[in-house]
This record gives C-alpha cells, structure tokens and sequence, in this order.
C-alpha cells in the first residue's frame, strides 16, 4: 500500500473560477464549513499531558479524553501524570497563525511528502472521528470545484440541477445560522450533489444514513467521502479518506456483498479520474468476481437480499448495470480491457426512472427481453433513460466483439452502425434529447448519447480518410489511433465528424461540467482528436466559424473538469498543445505560394482569419494549473 501510495503523489492546486454555463435557476450547494481559520483560534492552548498509548508510539496527542488517535484505532486512551511539572499556560500569549498546534495535520517535509494540501492556505483541522494523516501517505489529489469559492464564509452559493439535494437530503438552503457540518458530512453532501446523478447505484442519502445503523458499511461510506473529498478543499484529510477506503475494501472483517460491489465502483471511478488507470482495473477485476460470484446479474438477487424494501431491490438492480455500464466505459475509452461483464446473460430487472427511485415509487422492473421485444411485441412500454444507457453501452460491447463476426470489414462496420442508427432512431419523444420534462438534464440519457456519439468515432475512425498524425501526442485516453489520409471525405469521415460535433454540442448544457461522469472527458478527447485532424487537414474550411467554436468548446470543458479529475488535466493539456502545434504549422505553410493555390483573395482572407481566431480564443483559456506548493 505505501508503495501505491507514493507513486500518486503528484499534486496540483487549481484556482476557482464562475461557471461557465449557470442554468437559469440558481440552486446551492452544500454548506462549506472552513477547515480552519486561523484568525479565530484564539490563544495557542498547550498540551498538559500525552496518553499512555501516542506516548508508547512516540507520536503528537491532542489532549482529548479520548485523543483522536485513540478514537480513529479503537484503543484505550489513558493519561497518567506528566513528570514535566506543567504550570499551565502562559501568560500574556497571543495567537500566532503561523504555529502549528497539536490537533494540526502534521507538517509537510517538504514538496514530495504532503502533496495533499491545495491553493487555498488554510490548514484543515481533522476531526478525531478520522483516522490519522501520516506523512507518507499521498494519494492522488484534485483541487477545489471551479463552483466553489475559497473557504472563508459558511454559505456558498453555486448552481445545481435540484432532483439530488431534494430527495437525498443534501443541504438546500444556506444561512449564517446553519450548524457547522464536519468535514466527513461535507464530503457525503459533495457525493450526492456532484457524482451521485452520473453513477446512481447507492441508496439516497436518508437512506443509506438508516442503514449504515443497521449493518457494517463503512466500506461504502469510506469510498462517498473520498470521491466527494475530490470535489471540495479538505487539504490532507484527502489522504486520510483514501487510505481509509483502500484499506477497507480489502478488509477482513469487510462483508463481501453487493455494499462492497458499490464502493469498489465508485472507488473505480474515482481511481481512474485521477489518472490511477491501473489500481482502477485491478479493482474492476475484483468488483466483477465479487458480483459474479453473489449472482448480483440475476433476477432473484434483488428480491432474496433486498429484504423486502423495494427501494433496495432497486438498489441492487442499479449496482449491476452500473457496473456494466463502468466496465463498457473503461473499455471503450482506454481500450486496454475486453468488457468481460458483455459476456454474461443477466436477466436482472432494468432500472427504473430516476425519480421513481429517488420518490420510493418503485413500478414492477422490466427486462432486457422485453426491450429488445418493444418493437415487436404490440406493447406500448415506456422504458427509463437507465434502460436507454444500458442499451447504448451494449452496442459498444457489440462493436468490441466484430473481430469475431465472421463479416468483412465493411459489413461488420455496417452492422454496427445500423445497431447505432437504430438506437437513436427508435427513441421515445420523452427521449429523444438529454433533457426531461422538466426541462432538467437527464444524465442518464446525457451518458447515453455519450456513449453512441463516442461509438460511431470509435467505430469508423479506422476506415475514415482523416489522417490523425496530426493528432499523435494526444493519448491521455487511449494510444494514438493510426489512419492514413485520403483524396476525398469518403461516408466514414462524414460519420466521425458529425459525431465529434455532437459531442461538443453536449458542452453547452445548462449544467455544472463537473456534475457529469468523468468518463466525458475522454468522449471530449475523442471529439478533439477529430477536430483538431480536420483542422489539420483541410486548408479552406467551410464551416470555420463552427470549428472554431467547437475546439474552444472542448478545451474549455476539459479546463473546467481538469479542477476535479487529473485525467481531464492530462487530456485538456494534450489538446490544446496539439492545436498550437497545428496552427504554427498552417503559418509556416502559408509562406508558401503553392498553399494558397485555387483558392480566391477572400477564401484566402477567411483562412487566415480562422486560424488566427481559433488560436487567440484557444490561448486565452487557462492552462492547466501550476503547481501551488503549501506555505511552510
């Protein structure tokens, strides 16, 4: 573990920034306690005596009765008289900000011992409910949310769709009245309020809270804080949460049911934002034998362990296709595994609405057999936006298993996309966009057309006539994608294309960027790769004004999640480097007559004017973050 620790340990601190696409209602976020101001800790309070057990271990008590460490390890904390004849506290002392008192986190020894402490130079006082930072441990750290402010007031006031603080019961209202919530609440709040909507398999937060009373999940809860820890300044109580959830889900006392599936899958996702790619599949592997092996892909699962409450039924059910879902993503974007879960029939019952789940108005499930049978049967079923992205992330798993097909190229491809094609063409009205009939974004249908735009380039990219050379360094997703460029745009490319405009498209939803999955950031790499390789390619470009436009999209969406996920940092980094290189290479063949010839003094001028408009927006974006080392 110590091992796996250092090797994350590379830090960035990010500036907040406004969002940049606020929806028109403005919602809050939860309340952000500050971890620590040192104008308000009054006189500097010392020490009379240390416990039996930090005194045996040679380590800093805190004086409590009993002292964190104590708390956090389950021992007996006893005090005994000090033999250094303490007189109390002395006089005439004034606080000093700048001294570290005893229930501070331990000091950094420098820059590559306590990466975990970000921009924002507030020192973050760890609850003793916590278990105990220690200087080796680092783990793979984010800033703070591009939504929240630096943390110097109680109320914060951010934008959010409002269907996850409602029914979960996250902070809705801010005021200077509202109690302090502890760092471990906040971090459950930030999980409900920006990655729940993306992956929601756990109970609602009420009801979650009910259970933690009943049975031992403290695995699971380990993982929300850690993955909502990402999302909010907590400084290195980070490391303390993930060292937390690394350690128990590996635990002996841990029980292997489908609680562990669920906290392994949200530390899979959280693992492979921060660019941890491979401890990420490691988990994944052991997640899938673990699921497979409780039978969480059949139907009477939920029944048999959903003890008689419908909305754990639910629960279940949710917990095996996202992980379905998680295994597709991992393969399609990365293409380093197969989508081993592809190959099991699972006749689990298909989730149901978002709001059905979250209301505890459960209807009776439906199933795989009876989606595929909808056109055929004569019944007039409505399916979820679950069931929708379900379906969408099997045509990948379709796509990923051509090799074997028996079909030519072509056909296979053809194949395929009459799968895609047919997807989108036979959605239900209510379906047919990434919004609700409350004019609210619908993530699961957001991930949906995710998925089938990411297909289609996916899928004809290796037959398109877009040469990617230009593109070669960009491979903070997958491994460069070799195609050879062609005399004309043959119905491959014109694929590709529309697809990678689609998913710019996306960006523009009056939505937090953040509150979508990370695994968007490689669907924007991938949309990328095709602009900036028809930007390289074509010399006149006809729709310059939406080129242009799409390409400071994706960098600007890939800036804004680079605040949370290290992968979009990486990918964001990539792509807008990649495009500087295109445009110095476009000037310096423009020096040359022969560029310019057969084109007219105004196509020549709408060149050169695109180009330059292209490259002063895209610089004008932020790079990704420096470095902000902690002061000493």
């Amino acid at each position: 573990m110590d091992s796996y620790l250092q090797s994350v340990s590379d830090p960035s601190s990010h500036s907040s920034s406004p969002e940049m696409y606020a929806p028109a209602v403005p919602q809050t976020a939860p309340t952000i306690s500050p971890p620590g101001n040192p104008d308000s800790r009054g006189p500097t309070q010392t020490v009379p005596a240390a416990c039996l057990a930090c005194r045996g271990k040679h380590l800093k008590c805190d004086g409590s009765n009993p002292c964190s460490r104590c708390l956090s390890s389950s021992s007996e904390c006893v005090y005994i008289a000090s033999r250094r004849g303490y007189k109390g506290p002395r006089k005439n002392s004034t606080a000093n900000p700048n001294k570290r008192h005893a229930s501070d986190s331990p000091p950094s020894a420098g820059s590559e011992s306590c990466p975990m402490l970000l921009g924002a130079q507030v020192r973050t006082t760890v609850p003793a409910s916590m278990a105990t930072f220690t200087r080796a441990m680092t783990i793979p750290d984010a800033p703070v949310s591009p939504f929240v402010a630096p943390p110097v007031t109680n109320s914060l006031q951010v934008f959010r769709t409002p269907y996850a603080q409602d029914i979960n019961g996250v902070v809705a209202t801010v005021n200077s009245q509202a109690p302090q919530r502890s760092i471990p609440e906040q971090c459950i709040d930030a999980f409900y309020f920006y990655f729940y909507p993306g992956h929601p398999a756990v109970l609602p937060k009420a009801h979650i809270m009910n259970m933690a009373k009943e049975r031992n999940i403290e695995h699971l809860l380990a993982a929300m804080r850690w993955v909502g820890s990402l999302y909010l300044p907590i400084g290195p109580a980070r490391a303390t949460f993930f060292e937390e959830t690394m350690r128990l889900l590996y635990a002996p006392e841990t029980p292997k049911d489908g609680f562990l599936v669920q906290a392994m899958i949200i530390a899979i996702i959280g693992l492979d934002g921060c660019r941890q790619n491979d401890k990420a599949r490691d988990i994944l592997s052991d997640a899938e034998r673990i699921a497979i092996e409780l039978g969480l892909y059949t139907r009477p699962y939920a029944t048999t362990h959903g003890c008689g409450n419908p909305r754990l039924e639910e629960s279940w059910r949710r917990t095996w296709w996202d992980l379905f879902v998680v295994d597709g993503m991992i393969a399609g974007v990365h293409r380093q595994t197969n989508f081993l879960l592809y190959d099991f029939t699972a006749d689990v019952g298909l989730p149901c609405e978002e709001h059905e789940y979250l209301s505890g108005k459960i209807p009776r499930p439906m199933y795989l057999e009876d989606f595929d049978d909808q056109l055929f049967s004569g019944e007039d079923r409505e399916f979820s936006s679950f069931a929708y992205r379900v379906a969408s992330i099997r045509n990948l798993g379709r796509m990923m298993r051509l090799p074997g097909s028996g079909f030519s190229p072509e056909e296979s491809v053809d194949r395929i996309e009459s799968l895609l094609s047919n997807w989108r063409l036979h959605l239900p009205k209510s379906k047919r966009d990434c919004l609700n009939k409350d004019g609210q974004l619908d993530e699961m249908m957001f991930q949906a057309f995710m998925i089938n735009h990411a297909c289609t380039i996916i899928l004809h990219q290796p037959l398109s006539q877009l040469d990617s050379s230009p593109t070669r360094d960009v491979t903070a997703c997958a491994p460069h994608r070799a195609v050879q460029s062609g005399d004309n745009f043959n119905l491959h490319t014109r694929h590709i294309i529309s697809a990678a405009c689609s998913i710019s498209k996306m960006v523009t939803y009056n939505v937090p960027i953040t509150s979508h999955t990370h695994f968007f950031t490689c669907v924007l790499t991938l949309s990328s790769i095709v602009h900036l390789s028809k930007w390289a390619a074509v010399y006149f470009i006809q729709d310059e004004e939406d080129l242009r436009q799409q390409i400071r999209l994706n960098i600007g969406a890939l800036n804004k999640l680079s605040s949370v996920w290290r992968a979009a940092e990486t990918a964001g980094g990539q792509v807008k480097g990649v495009a500087q290189e295109i445009y110095r290479s476009r000037k310096a063949q423009q020096n040359n007559p022969q560029f310019w010839e057969g084109l007219t003094h105004e196509q020549i001028r709408s060149t050169m004017s695109v180009d330059e408009g292209i490259m002063s927006e895209i610089n004008l974006l932020p790079s990704a973050p420096e470095q902000v080392m902690p002061p000493p």
